[in-house]
This record gives structure tokens, sequence and C-alpha cells, in this order.
């Protein structure tokens, strides 16, 4: 079965990217949001544009489970 990085249609607080990140490597979102919670603080909100360019490169994931 091939896995594919997708944005997460189901698992989404603003536009799903830290919960399909936790999808694809069978973690909790929860988690992924945190670290980039504190990524986004101690890179001095590097962790922001980080975010955006995700959201805008990995797709959503239209295979709603």
């Amino acid at each position: 079965m091939n896995k594919r990085l997708c944005r997460s249609v189901s698992n989404r607080m603003l536009s799903g990217v830290c919960g399909g990140i936790g999808e694809y490597f069978d973690i909790d979102p929860t988690l992924v949001r945190l670290a980039w919670a504190i990524f986004t603080c101690v890179t001095i909100g590097a962790g922001v544009a980080a975010y955006v360019i995700a959201a805008i490169i990995i797709p959503a994931d239209n295979n709603i489970r």
C-alpha cells in the first residue's frame, strides 16, 4: 500500500497540515501541533511561514475515511 502525505480533511484545525502529518507518520496530530507551536516560538515565527508553504504544497486528501 502506498502512503501519500496529504492534508487531512477529517482531522483539521486550520488547513489540516498537522493532521495529515500525524496520519502519515501514525502519531497523534496533537503532538505534531505541539511540536509545530514550539518550533514557531523557538524560530521566531518561521513555523508560520513553513505552515503556509506546507498548506499550499501538500494536496488535500480527497478520500474521506
